[in-house]
């Protein structure tokens, strides 16, 4: 049963004492039973870090089997929070059982036994039990210790399917024997926890040690000060996870999460704002007034005019580059949204100002993309730009790094190497990063140090065609200042997709052949270099090229590209294809970014349920960037709703804002602080999915709190300040304003 679902109060031996919180609402606490041995005569902080040793039933081999789930000490167990619950009635007379129902009865045993059968697997146990009201039989599978673990006169609690014709008996499906140190009711009445556990420790026993560990929960540490519990109505700490243990009612679980949601939200963010507070104050930027000269100029000559959008960000860079304070901004817009515009406006500023700009992206495909295209914008400014990468003869590039290092070479583009690889500036003043949205906090702190290695501050723009969900941008990305090109510039169409089923698979390649035929290209995309990748079934680039060069496209001409081929290989495949030199590009995700073919029109991708909402949308913009409309057609059979959500959401919309919401809802948020993309996030309490309400909350006090207290170092904030400094651990310094 569902935890909303009404539940009447446990027997007495469960009862709880209730205890007020901030709030004034009650939430449950009980005093230990007598099997739970006596309570300390006081909590204290060192309680929250005590060996899970203490507790009674926890010997050697419990705390080998907790340690391989993360469960350390009594603080790790007190929030190791249940996952549902198991919504239980109370006790009832044996007289009052109904046929057919699921019922707890509390009982004493009379007899018990192994009952021999035909079936060499099955083994029954049957006992006979009675309480004041009358007596029935008690069956259990397969559970043959029981007969030697229970003993006649036992006190239980057992629940079951009541059956009351042939013949009166309950299918045991949990007991428990009262008095064995273990709260009465604790497997059989009630809210009963199920929590995330393993063959080796089960729920039955995490729900023990949990019981056990009750008389500590008061012992746990409240970072939150009072003027926050009382503005937002949110119980204690210790209260919130009694009540999560140990609820009397399905609303207390609601509230108890809420709280320990918030205090995780708003300690995230109080990191996240003292890490943009610190980058802007620790040290200076080369503030790059513009003259605008070199802007107007290449503004001038763009071949269009700037939309809205593109125009409102550029403002707002414009006016960041101006200031002493670093910028620190993270642009984001679909593939096709004009980016690259703003980013040649902000290294012209940069330019006349006197300062030097780097373009930093993640593949040297990708790098020489970009200065193919800010070589055609920047030009009617005169600044001419340089690449430098791993592929540039060595004489040639020692050549360029000269001209970097005495300034000659005003805008340069090339991989992170150029900040890593002993590279000189003479003046640099801007740092552009292209497509490193997988960069995490730490990871852009780094590049900010060296960024900023000088006496002055580089000012640093990143930027993502992945479109980012609001609550991730304030959670991931919270360190920096967002700015948004929403929608697509005037003729961009939408990418016609459509879901192909396996047994429309020829209708499917005419359509391709058809536009082939009419002179344009086409992309075939799979999630495999090679067969037998990983052990997974899914079609991959090499045996597909493979196949369809010599089927279904063995009229035109079929190139290769996946990452395992040489860098040399793989950018010859490309540049051919990029040429017109080939028809059909069979490909990996390597497509994703860094090449721009305006006459392909049509993109096949195979397996498409193995890829990511966002990932699919980036990839089906490879299409469509010329005169001639673009569709993307997808091959997938799911095994998952969730496979299923994903391709419907795609088909549906092509607002990439939209589907990174949706995406975010399937994927879950990934590691907040690093570099998974999905999966288990490292935020314990709070899901950005459905905790958005708390998360602008968080954010909202962060700021208050900050501007209150900027070190956090007052009474009341001493334990928050503490947690925001272990939630940042390479970030020491991290509030020292």
């Amino acid at each position: 049963m569902a935890p909303g679902a009404t539940t009447r109060a446990r027997c007495h031996n469960r009862s709880r004492v209730a205890s007020v919180s901030v709030t004034g609402a009650a939430f449950g606490r009980s005093p230990a039973s007598s099997g739970e041995g006596a309570r300390p005569a006081r909590p204290g902080p060192a309680w929250w870090h005590a060996p899970l040793s203490g507790l009674a039933g926890v010997g050697e081999a419990t705390q080998r089997r907790a340690a391989a789930i993360g469960l350390h000490d009594i603080g790790d167990l007190a929030e190791h929070l249940p996952s549902r619950y198991l919504a239980y009635d109370s006790a009832r007379p044996i007289r009052d059982l109904v046929d057919g129902e699921e019922a707890t009865i509390r009982v004493v045993l009379d007899s018990i036994a192994v009952v021999p059968t035909r079936r060499r697997r099955l083994r029954i146990v049957r006992a006979r039990v009675h309480d004041d009201s009358g007596s029935i039989t008690v069956v259990w599978f397969n559970q043959a210790y029981l007969a030697e673990a229970l003993n006649p006169g036992d006190e239980m609690m057992i629940r079951g399917q009541v059956a009351l014709r042939p013949q009166r008996q309950v299918t045991a499906r949990a007991h428990e024997v009262l008095g064995a140190g273990a709260s009465a009711g604790l497997h059989t009445e009630g809210l009963v926890p199920v929590y995330p556990a393993t063959e080796a420790l089960p729920a039955r026993k995490l729900r023990e040690m949990v019981d056990a560990a009750r008389p500590y929960l008061p012992a746990a540490p409240e970072a939150l000060p009072a003027w926050i519990r009382g503005r937002l109505s949110l119980p204690t700490r210790a209260d919130a996870l009694m009540a999560m243990h140990f609820p009397r009612s399905a609303r207390e679980p609601r509230t108890a999460r809420r709280r320990l949601a918030f205090e995780e939200l708003l300690v995230l963010q109080l990191g996240l704002l003292a890490v943009r507070r610190h980058e802007e104050t620790a040290r200076r930027a080369l503030p790059l007034v513009p003259t605008g000269e070199l802007v107007e100029r290449v503004r001038a000559g763009l071949p269009f005019t700037l939309t809205g959008e593109q125009q409102r960000v550029a403002r707002q860079i414009g006016r960041d580059l101006a200031r002493e304070r670093p910028m620190r901004r993270l642009l984001q817009g679909e593939v096709g949204a004009g980016k690259t515009v703003v980013a040649a406006l902000a290294c012209a500023q940069a330019v006349e100002a006197g300062a030097q700009a780097a373009i930093l992206v993640p593949t040297e495909t990708l790098a020489e993309q970009h200065l193919r295209t800010l070589d055609e914008l920047l030009a009617p400014a005169g600044i001419t730009p340089v690449l430098i990468t791993g592929t540039v003869p060595r004489a040639e590039r020692e050549r360029r790094e000269m001209a970097v290092a005495t300034g000659t070479a005003p805008v340069v583009v090339g991989t992170q190497a150029l900040l890593v690889g002993g590279v000189a500036f003479h003046r640099l003043g801007l740092v552009i990063v292209d497509e490193q949205h997988r960069f995490g906090v730490e990871q852009r702190q780094a590049l900010a140090e060296r960024a900023g290695a000088g006496a002055d501050a580089a000012h640093l723009l990143y930027m993502t065609a992945t479109p980012i969900p609001r609550t991730l941008a304030l959670t991931a990305y919270g360190d920096l200042r967002v700015s948004a090109i929403r929608g697509r510039p005037p003729g961009r169409r939408d990418i016609a997709t459509r879901w192909v089923h396996e047994h429309q698979r020829d209708d499917a390649y005419e359509e391709v052949r058809a536009e082939l035929r009419a002179g344009r290209q086409a992309y075939v995309i799979c999630p495999l270099v090679s067969d037998g990748e990983s052990g997974a079934e899914a079609r991959s680039a090499v045996q597909e090229a493979r196949r369809l060069a010599e089927g279904p496209f063995r009229e035109f001409r079929v190139g290769l590209a996946h990452g395992a081929q040489r860098a040399d290989e793989r950018r010859a495949a490309m540049a051919a294809f990029a040429a017109g030199e080939t028809d059909v590009l069979v490909a990996t995700t390597v497509v994703e970014v860094g090449i721009d073919v305006p006459n392909a029109t049509v993109m096949l991708i195979e397996d498409a349920d193995r890829f990511g909402l966002a990932q699919l949308h980036q990839l089906r913009g490879r299409v469509g960037r010329g005169e001639h409309p673009g569709r993307c057609l997808v091959f997938a059979e799911p095994g998952s709703d969730d496979g299923v959500r994903r391709l419907e959401a795609l088909v549906q919309t092509g607002d990439g804002f939209r589907l990174a919401d949706i995406d975010l809802d399937i994927r879950g948020e990934g590691s907040i602080m690093g570099l998974r993309q999905s999966g288990p996030t490292d935020l314990r309490f709070a899901r950005l999915s459905r905790d958005r309400r708390s998360l602008a909350e968080a954010r909202r006090i962060a700021k208050v709190a900050l501007e209150r207290d900027p070190r956090l170092e007052s009474p009341e904030h001493v334990l928050l300040g503490a947690a925001v400094r272990a939630a940042f651990p390479d970030m020491p310094r991290l509030l020292d304003a």
